[in-house]
């Protein structure tokens, strides 16, 4: 398959999976147009949605892993097909959590409304609520499979520009508070100094990684999580605090490997891809940083004894450009 073909099948692929997302986010406003009043709609255009948008998601993997591989390396023993199958079973996992909540609201108001004939606009309202609230779920998901794809050429190198760390810091937290606040969590961030300034390095993988740390928060904070931006000769430090209740010293060595969850040490479902935070640590490491994390686990592993709280750092050099030859 040549380049042009490539090119166009990933164009096509990312097409469907915008129409499936955008129906399934729209899906009470087509449900209501196609049959005023009959909210079951709602759920069958949701469907549709959702396989229109894996669909394009598999075959614009497909695309860009047909084009990687047209640059082989030597020393990777995996087929594309394995890879891109590795990743898909990512994505169709990690985007089944927040879709199946999306319609478990739905069957929840087409109950209601087949038993009493009507539906409470408070119902409406948690749907809507629901999918917005998902949507920077489906986001992060999708730019963690085009990092993993990014993060499979050896040969990859971050870009250098002017960033400005405290307005990505800043854009993180915006995009998190709503999702904090439902869950009942306070959410707060600050910068030191606070005219931080510019930075040299690749503005999209620090969204991505802090990105990464904050959304892994979220789900384990107990009330609250802190993002503190410092710096100091020669780097800037991102610390994102929570106060769950903290991660046991032997699964220390495991948080950042690949695909590695808390429920694999004791056989149990996994809640997660495991995917975020080795993601987070391999951009850290790529753009001439490190990512460490510190933990202190309460008393007997319940929230309400002792203190207890997770602490992961990103360090990253203030200046990544390349010296100039003399």
């Amino acid at each position: 398959m040549n380049e042009r073909s490539l090119k166009f099948l990933k164009i096509f692929g990312l097409a469907l999976t915008a129409l499936g997302f955008v129906l399934v986010l729209l899906s009470p406003v087509i449900g209501e147009a196609l049959v005023p009043g009959a909210l079951w709609w709602i759920e069958p255009v949701a469907y549709i949605g959702a396989g229109v948008f894996i669909l394009g998601a598999f075959v614009a993997l497909v695309s860009i892993q047909l084009a990687t591989r047209r640059i082989e390396n030597s020393d990777d023993d995996r087929t594309w097909s394995q890879v891109t199958q590795d990743y898909f079973d990512t994505f169709a996992h990690d985007m089944g959590r927040p879709l199946r909540r999306i319609l478990g609201k739905q069957r929840e108001a087409r109950a209601l409304l087949n038993e009493t004939g009507e539906v409470t606009q408070h119902m409406v309202v948690e749907l809507l609520d629901e999918i917005e609230n998902q949507a920077p779920n489906f986001r992060l998901m999708i730019e963690n499979v085009r990092v993993l794809v990014d993060l499979e050429d050896n040969n990859g190198e971050p870009a250098v520009e002017p960033v400005d760390a405290a307005a990505i810091v800043r854009n993180v937290s915006d995009r998190y508070t709503p999702i904090a606040r439902e869950r009942g969590l306070d959410l707060v961030w600050w910068c030191e100094p606070t005219e931080f300034g510019l930075v040299y390095g690749d503005g999209s993988a620090l969204d991505h990684v802090i990105t990464n740390l904050v959304d892994n928060a979220t789900k384990f904070a107990v009330g609250h999580i802190e993002i503190g931006l410092t710096r100091t000769d020669d780097s800037y430090l991102v610390r994102v605090w929570d106060d769950g209740t903290g991660i046991a010293e032997s699964h220390l060595l495991h948080v950042f490997d690949r695909g590695w969850t808390p429920e694999l040490s004791a056989r149990a479902e996994k809640q997660s891809s495991g995917l975020g935070l080795f993601i987070a640590n391999s951009l850290s490491q790529r753009c001439g940083g490190e990512l460490l994390v510190e933990s202190k686990q309460s008393n007997g592993g319940s929230a309400d004894s002792g203190e207890h709280h997770t602490t992961f750092t990103l360090s990253l050099p203030l200046d990544n450009r390349p010296a100039l030859a003399e």
